[in-house]
């Protein structure tokens, strides 16, 4: 039977739409956040990434660039952002747990194996990636209906004579896109919406907390608006797993799968 003191700790919550601290995967206990919270920091990522595809850009690479040119600035104001957003995990945990200590994140962020309430941790359950990453894959097949910009796709940029001449012996720009890949599905996009906000979601959202962090993912993709159905459906196969596992690495690893595809095209444009 609950105490009254419990009690009160858990109306308090529930009025500020906050549930009492959480326990982590196998870790200590972890805040939750309150709705606005979640908002803040969502538009803390998103915002600045939509800034810096749709004003920084133009104007950095200039009203006559070339599709190289513009393409290289685009990808460096991304990453910019994406770096923005691990900066801002790590400052949020600094501030919650006063410690940026291995231990700390590990605990703070769900960067643990996945493990289930049968008591197993890693082995067989990471053959579930597996599972996701062909859901993945399978939903970036369906197409949207939006159009993409031409001047914005790099499928098609990649696809091009000018976009594999650009590409043609450029390490340095293929060290760049190493970098944005590595934040993009590790350090900054995946860390914070799987490490950070979904394990602290559970007290303002209940049980919904998944299908919210996948909704959150799909419309903070205001730098490229035509890919957030899709975002939305993958941001869901990201979260499942993470939340049932109790492990962010579930959609890290998910995640990671279109980067790797990504790095071996370009390198191989970068190698000719």
């Amino acid at each position: 039977m609950p105490t009254p003191e419990a009690s009160s700790i858990d109306s308090t919550a529930r009025a500020h739409h906050v549930a009492a601290p959480v326990e982590s995967a196998g870790g200590p206990e972890l805040p939750q956040y309150s709705v606005a919270k979640v908002l803040a920091i969502w538009a803390a990522a998103a915002v600045p990434m939509a800034l810096l595809a749709w004003v920084v850009t133009p104007v950095a690479a200039g009203g006559d660039a070339s599709e190289g040119r513009f393409a290289t600035v685009l990808i460096a104001a991304l990453t910019g952002g994406l770096v923005w957003q691990a900066v801002l995990v790590l400052g949020l945990v600094a501030h919650e747990q006063r410690s940026l200590r291995w231990p700390v994140l590990r605990d703070a962020l769900w960067l643990r194996a996945p493990s289930d309430d049968r008591g197993r941790r890693g082995g067989r359950l990471w053959w579930w990636v597996a599972v996701f990453a062909l859901g993945f894959f399978l939903v970036q097949l369906v197409p949207t209906g939006l159009p993409e910009p031409s001047d914005r796709s790099l499928g098609a940029f990649l696809a091009s004579t000018e976009g594999q001449e650009h590409f043609s012996g450029a390490w340095g720009l293929f060290a760049l896109v190493v970098v944005m890949m590595t934040f993009n599905s590790f350090l900054g996009e995946e860390l914070l919406f799987r490490g950070l906000l979904l394990p602290r979601m559970r007290g303002a959202f209940g049980r919904r907390d998944r299908m919210v962090d996948a909704l959150l993912t799909g419309l903070y993709h205001l730098h490229q608006p035509w890919s957030m159905p899709g975002a939305v459906l993958a941001g869901a196969l990201f979260a499942y797993p993470s939340r049932r596992f109790r492990s962010a690495w579930m959609g890290i690893a998910i995640h990671s799968t279109q980067s790797v595809v990504l790095l071996v095209v370009i390198g191989t444009l970068v190698l000719r």
